[in-house]
């Protein structure tokens, strides 16, 4: 049974430790929705300051050359790159994730003619099937979108398939899947494989060339910490680079941009999948956060993600037993990504209850209440006084009250 003492001797223990004091976490409050929107590194807010004050307030257009803007996408992809098993070159941050799945997914339809199916897991993150959906209707011509229950993937596999897109990590329950098993499997039927990286990237070990991936998207601001609607990035294998062209054809994929020539070229390699101007001041914040990631050896982040939620599940399972929770997430360590989802009927309420005891994690329609671990900056003390503030909010029912009621647009 894990105790208190316990979980404080594995903070005094803890390599990750000193991390915590890079973060502008606020007081008196805990936060477990690192999965979701990242805490900020104090780096970032130097670098922005630094970007403000100087670069565009002094240097202005000058800053494109005398401090690196224009290469910014690049350089930033291959740093993001190293953080989930990609070689230099094969990785840009750009976008958002949606849009660059809808690269991807379009890329990937063009590189197998007489394919005309896109498979993905029926309770993939909807922004997900919402793009694939957009782009077999847009496209026409037979182009299907083909949703199956990921334990039934095989079932949806043949001929007809151009490519799968999966989520390595599902939103809802946390479930990490096996990338290179499933890799395998999907190109043994010649299709593509794209995975979604969103809820995995910076919180594990990712190994994407050696897992034979095609390509991958992600986010900025959950795991990596790069600040809300911090730009994106797409990965996309070199020994496609030749054959592929995106869908969307701006000015900084143009291999000459200021040339300003009236007919579109691709830049070689992945700078192709550029398309507008780069959004300086965002992405020079998440390059500080994404600096900061690359100091934290990954198998420690890793060890110590596991840790603090199989704790969690102990702890939840001791002192909140017979109040209507549920665990979703499953109890292999190996099949655990870096959050823990619990089901209850009345989730909502119960959170926002919570929320008001100063232990932030978020709810995903209808009944999931999601604890998200990032381990740079939580304790195993933190888990602690997580469930016993969930205890104490089932057990004396205040959840119920009627401020808990009401509704917000974000949950």
């Amino acid at each position: 049974m894990t105790t208190r003492p316990d979980l404080e001797a594995l903070d005094r223990a803890d390599p990750l430790a000193p991390f915590r004091e890079r973060f502008a976490l606020p007081r008196g409050q805990l936060y477990f929705v690192g999965n979701s929107l990242g805490a900020m590194p104090k780096a970032s807010a130097e670098r922005m300051r630094r970007v403000v004050d100087q670069e565009w307030s002094q240097d202005l257009v000058r800053s494109w050359n005398r401090h690196g803007w224009v290469d910014l996408p690049q350089r930033l992809g291959d740093k993001i790159g190293r953080l989930i098993g990609a070689a230099p070159g094969e990785t840009v941050a750009c976008d958002s994730t949606s849009v660059n799945l809808f690269k991807a997914l379009a890329m990937a339809v063009k590189l197998r003619p007489g394919r005309r199916v896109i498979v993905s897991d029926a309770d993939n993150f909807p922004t997900d099937l919402y793009m694939a959906q957009g782009l077999s209707g847009w496209l026409g011509d037979g182009v299907e979108l083909r949703t199956v229950a990921l334990d039934r993937l095989d079932s949806a596999l043949g001929e007809d398939v151009a490519v799968v897109s999966l989520s390595h990590v599902n939103y809802r329950t946390g479930e990490l899947f096996d990338m290179a098993a499933i890799t395998r499997k999907v190109h043994d039927c010649g299709a593509l494989m794209l995975w979604d990286l969103a809820h995995s990237a910076g919180a594990l070990p990712i190994e994407l060339a050696a897992c034979g991936a095609d390509f991958a998207v992600g986010c900025g601001y959950k795991y990596f910490n790069g600040g809300p609607g911090a730009p994106a990035w797409i990965h996309v294998a070199e020994r496609l680079h030749a054959q592929v062209r995106s869908p969307l054809t701006g000015w900084f994929g143009h291999e000459r941009p200021f040339a300003f020539e009236g007919h579109y070229a691709p830049a070689a390699g992945i700078a192709s999948l550029l398309v507008g101007t780069p959004p300086i001041l965002s992405m020079s914040a998440l390059e500080a956060s994404v600096d900061l990631m690359l100091e934290a050896p990954m198998a420690q982040i890793r060890e110590k993600s596991l840790r603090l939620s199989a704790a969690f599940i102990e702890l939840v399972e001791q002192h909140c037993a017979g109040h209507g929770l549920q665990l979703v997430t499953p109890r292999e360590p190996g099949r655990r990504g870096s959050q823990v989802c619990l089901r209850h009927a009345q989730a909502w309420p119960v959170m926002q209850a919570l929320i008001a005891r100063g232990v932030i994690g978020d709810v995903r329609a209808p009944d999931i209440l999601r604890f998200g671990f990032t381990p740079l900056y939580l304790r195993y003390t933190d888990v602690w006084d997580a469930v016993s503030a969930l205890a104490e909010v089932l057990r004396s029912g205040e959840w119920q009250r009627e401020e808990f009621q009401l509704r917000a647009k974000v949950t």
